[in-house]
């Protein structure tokens, strides 16, 4: 299922709810319905890329933590399918966030 996320300040954005799940638990909305206000939108930002920040510093610490033969063979893989990481799908909402906060805009979905 899709979800659309829409402000009068940006574009539509459009995410698998699955991958939008993640980003929805951490800002405590559910997918179905919902609203950030222009209010919401600058704790949004920062529980957001506190989560962020985590998962970067979680994914490097796996890094690390494989050994130099595994590091090789995950190299090989990911020069075939490189995972697209939390980061990656929460950096549009982000920008979407900043966005409406600067403009005073809500971000809706569901409705």
């Amino acid at each position: 299922m899709l979800i659309t996320f829409k402000s009068k300040s940006s574009p539509e954005l459009l995410m698998y709810q699955e991958h939008a799940q993640r980003i929805l638990d951490v800002l405590h909305k559910s997918p179905g319905r919902g609203i950030i206000t222009a209010a919401e939108a600058g704790a949004a930002l920062a529980l957001l890329e506190k989560e962020v920040a985590a998962s970067k510093l979680k994914q490097q610490a796996e890094a690390e933590a494989r050994t130099h033969d595994e590091k090789d063979e995950e190299e090989e893989r990911t020069k075939k399918t490189a995972p697209v990481g939390f980061s990656t799908r929460a950096f549009p909402l982000l920008e979407m966030l900043r966005t409406a906060e600067k403009n005073g805009h809500d971000i809706t979905w569901g409705v």
